[in-house]
């Protein structure tokens, strides 16, 4: 039998393994049935605490809901950050690693901010046809990749067509992107929603893809520091980062990280 815990960030949700023993081992299938929310516990991805490898406390694996592993997800490292406190028992910050660099996370209250790894590949106002439509697309690597598109009127979009067809487009290939779909409420506050890779449908909520549209709506409006953005699953959370030059840095997301049950699978 498999001991999990079952946690969420803002309704995006995970299974959290704690490996630090190195026992446990599995497969792509076994992570795919976890996440199955018919035959399994059900879930956007798994989350597994390991031993650090280059000077943190710990290690993120993390996989999505298809079984594949990914560099980084945001709401899960909110997420991996108290798992990991709570099993360790380590007091104060805590950094791990990931795929895309070095994570570190501070526990507010009820919040758990994350310094996240620092965004690149940064393009603007490119068109593409996507659900057969041509889109204004513009994209950045905040430690995986996302396509953000602006709209007008969020609740009338068909994220299912148009963010599979920016998930799988040529452009982003081999390994596809994420799709968000943004409309500006206010000077500092933006509401998106997410398609994401791995789990091929739209989720309640995505941390990098907060992160994502925050720093993109910055480039287009100028919005200062910090970004609330509302998402899916209802709650809104806090992007805050610092310019310099053509670079991003210091950026941060602020959100929920809560446990909702510990329970036992059979694999």
């Amino acid at each position: 039998m498999l001991t999990f815990t079952k946690m969420n960030g803002a309704g995006n949700d995970f299974v959290m393994l704690d490996n630090r023993d190195g026992k446990l081992t599995l497969d792509k299938a076994q992570i795919a049935r976890l996440c199955d929310r018919h035959r399994g516990v059900g879930a956007d991805g798994v989350l597994v605490v390991e031993p650090a490898q280059s000077g943190a406390n710990f290690r993120m694996r993390y996989y999505n809901a298809d079984g594949g592993e990914a560099e980084m997800c945001g709401n899960g490292a909110r997420c991996f950050g108290r798992f990991a406190q709570r099993v360790s028992g380590q007091a104060g910050d805590i950094s791990f690693e990931t795929m895309a660099g070095k994570i570190t996370a501070q526990f507010i209250d009820n919040n758990v901010r994350i310094q996240m790894s620092e965004p690149h590949s940064l393009r603007l106002n490119e068109s593409l046809d996507s659900g057969g439509e041509v889109l204004t697309v513009h994209s950045v690597n905040t430690g995986v990749p996302h396509a953000v598109v602006f709209v007008d009127d969020l609740e009338q979009v068909d994220v299912r067509r148009f963010g599979a067809g920016l998930r799988y487009h040529s452009h982003f290939a081999p390994k596809g992107t994420n799709a968000n779909f943004v409309q500006q409420l206010g000077p500092q506050t933006i509401a998106i929603r997410t398609y994401e890779r791995g789990v091929e449908d739209e989720t309640l909520a995505c941390g990098t893809g907060m992160v994502a549209c925050a720093l993109i709506f910055h480039e287009l409006t100028g919005a200062a520091s910090p970004v609330a953005v509302k998402v899916r699953g209802g709650e809104t959370l806090e992007i805050a980062f610092r310019q310099d030059g053509k670079v991003y840095r210091d950026v941060t997301l602020t959100g929920p990280a809560d446990f909702v049950f510990d329970g036992q699978a059979a694999l």
